[in-house]
This record gives C-alpha cells, sequence and structure tokens, in this order.
C-alpha cells in the first residue's frame, strides 16, 4: 500500500509491566512504595470541580512559581511537563538538529535511542567501562548535543557534579542534557551549574521521589535562553499540556519538604540494608545512588531467577540485551516488601 511508505515508523519504548493483580509485589518500574504528601490528598479532596470546565493555566505558573523558589532560581528558569519524558522529548525535538551525532552511553534510559529514531536524530552510543561508568573522555569530541542520565537508569551508577562539570565545560557549542530522575535517592544535583554553563539542561521529575507517578510531573532547569526555547517548541504543539488538577497536587507535593525528605530517607535504608542482605545471597551489582539495585548473582542466571520471582508474584525488571542480561533491575519497596524478596531469594537459592 503506497500510503505506508509515508509513515514514520519507529521500534516503540516498551515500559515496565503494570499488572492488574494486587497482590503482586511490583518492583518493576521503581515507583515510590510510600504515598504522595498528605497536602496531595487535600488539595484533591477540596477541589472544586466546577473550576475543571475551564482551560488550565498554560504556563503553569503555579507549579513553576513554588519550583523555582525549592531551587532558588528565577521562574523563567523552569519548563514544566507531563512526566520527565515529555520534557526530554521536547528538549530532544528543540535542541538536536544538527547533522552532528547526539551521545549518550550505550547502556542507560532505552527511551533515548527511541526518541532520536523517532524524530530522525543521529546518535552514537559510547560504551560503559567494565564497572558501569561513563569515561568522560568519549564525550569530548565533536557531537550535535548529550544526554547523561545520572544516577544513569539501570545501573544505578552517580557520577559527581564535578565529573560532569568536565563534560559540560568541554561542550560549549552543545546543549547537554542531565537526567536526574533519581538524584533524590542520595546524589548531588547539577543545578547549580545552571547559571554556570547557558547550554547545560537539568530534568527531574516527580514520579519517584516525590510518589506522583500517576500524575505525570516532569521538570526542566537551565538558563533563562533554554527554557524560552523549550516553551516556544511547547506552545507549537499544545498550550494547554497540563491540567489543572495535576498542577495543584503538583505544588502541593513541593510545599511539604518535611514529608519529601522523610520517604526519600526512608528508601535510601532500605536500600542499604537490601544491598548488604542481596550481598550476602550471593548477589553483586553496582553501587546505587537509587531508588533500585541493578544486581547479577554469582552463579544462577537472571533469567531463571527473574521467571522464579514472577512465578510467585514477584516482578522486578530484566532486558535480554548484550552486556546486560544476566542483571536484573530491583526497584526497593517499603522494608515488608524487600523483607519478602530476600526470604524468596535465600530460600530460592538454597533449595536450586
Amino acid at each position: 500500500m503506497y500510503w505506508e511508505e509515508n509513515v514514520r515508523r519507529v521500534v516503540p519504548y516498551v515500559a515496565g509491566e503494570q499488572p492488574q493483580n494486587k497482590n503482586v509485589i511490583k518492583l518493576n518500574t521503581n515507583e515510590n512504595p510510600y504515598p504522595p504528601a498528605p497536602e496531595v490528598e487535600r488539595v484533591l479532596r477540596e477541589l472544586n470541580h466546577d473550576t475543571l470546565r475551564k482551560y488550565p493555566d498554560p504556563d503553569v505558573s503555579e507549579l513553576v512559581n513554588v519550583l523555582a523558589k525549592r531551587y532558588g532560581i528565577n521562574n523563567e528558569q523552569v519548563f514544566v511537563g507531563i512526566g520527565s519524558d515529555d520534557v526530554l522529548a521536547m528538549s530532544f525535538l528543540t535542541f538536536f538538529n544538527s547533522d552532528k551525532p547526539i551521545l549518550f552511553p550505550d547502556i542507560t534510559y532505552s527511551f533515548y535511542d527511541v526518541w532520536a529514531d523517532l524524530y530522525r536524530i543521529p546518535y552514537e552510543c559510547q560504551p560503559l567501562d567494565e564497572n558501569f561508568c561513563i569515561r568522560k573522555e568519549d564525550y569530548q569530541k565533536e557531537n550535535g548535543g548529550i544526554v547523561i542520565a545520572n544516577p544513569n537508569a539501570p545501573t544505578g551508577v552517580y557520577e559527581t557534579p564535578g565529573f560532569l562539570e568536565e563534560i559540560i565545560k568541554a561542550n560549549p557549542n552543545s546543549v547537554v542534557i542531565i537526567d536526574e530522575a533519581y538524584i533524590d535517592f542520595g546524589g548531588e544535583s547539577c543545578v547549580p551549574l545552571i547559571d554556570k554553563y547557558e547550554n547545560l539542561l537539568v530534568v527531574q521529575t516527580f514520579s519517584k521521589s516525590r510518589a506522583l507517578a500517576g500524575m505525570r510531573i516532569g521538570y526542566a532547569m537551565g538558563s533563562k535562553k533554554l527554557i524560552k526555547y523549550l516553551n516556544d517548541v511547547k506552545f507549537s504543539f499544545n498550550s494547554y499540556t497540563m491540567n489543572t488538577v495535576t498542577i495543584k497536587a503538583g505544588a502541593a507535593s513541593v510545599a511539604n519538604e518535611e514529608y519529601f525528605r522523610q520517604i526519600t530517607g526512608k528508601i535510601i535504608e532500605t536500600r542499604e540494608h537490601t544491598k548488604k542482605r542481596l550481598s550476602e545471597l550471593g548477589f553483586i551489582f553496582p553501587d546505587s545512588k537509587t531508588n533500585f539495585i541493578f544486581a547479577a548473582h554469582k552463579s544462577v542466571p537472571a533469567q531463571e531467577i527473574f521467571d522464579a520471582l514472577r512465578e510467585n508474584e514477584i516482578y522486578v525488571r530484566h532486558w535480554n540485551k548484550p552486556r546486560i542480561e544476566n542483571y536484573m533491575r530491583i526497584s526497593i519497596g517499603t522494608d515488608e516488601e524487600m523483607k519478602t524478596v530476600l526470604d524468596f531469594l535465600e530460600n530460592y537459592l538454597k533449595e536450586r
């Protein structure tokens, strides 16, 4: 059929499975195991439904204001989108229009190459070293842009802002995007560098540390010039991308810093205990600064463990891809959930 010759064809991103069975221990999509801040529930409960007949604020001012205040930056340095995926996709479209390839690691968030293919952006994957770490010299060459997830996914490896600054500084003619979806679980953000480097864009999300994956809120921070360009592209697509309910819920979440610190601290504590138990059970893994652990067993194949967990209604993530086919990504749940998982693994490995 001739019309198919003009179809834009891509291999889509495959998200983690969302099982309908409520009895599943779901550790496959890095969701927060704790509820959102209490203020979010109050906003939803008290929302006047009559407001929904009107269009939402296209500038998302209420949410932009609280984010700018939290990070000590100007409102003009904040861009808000429907999850960090929307923000990143818009950033790819806005900033990566060169004939030169953009650069990102060979093992990283698997949406990057999808967006590059979708927008017909040339790209080159730079191989991580044997410890799943970035080699900064790989990013000190001619390019059309750079994207680095820090901490990286699915490996969990974290690089310091000082390390990443060397890459940013070496690429003044390219936009460098630092994707910080997991930065709140023990890392130091690159946000303080945005006033120093006009070409730096830092992207974060409410989906992980703020327990609002279901609301779809992402945001970027950068120079006023970068944010203006992003907004120009956004308003060329759709003026009303974020709905009224989400704006108010997001602003309420940011208002409670104490709760935010409490739940991220709890996840970090559970993660460190889980690392210790997994190590005792014969697993190896890069040190994680995220809300997940990227683990391989020293003697039992990952596919076998993955299947056994699934048969017992424990969902983790596994990719049958080169270099990582023997690893599983295990999200950090509650203490009770992690105890169930670890006890199962201990018994399974003993009986095997």
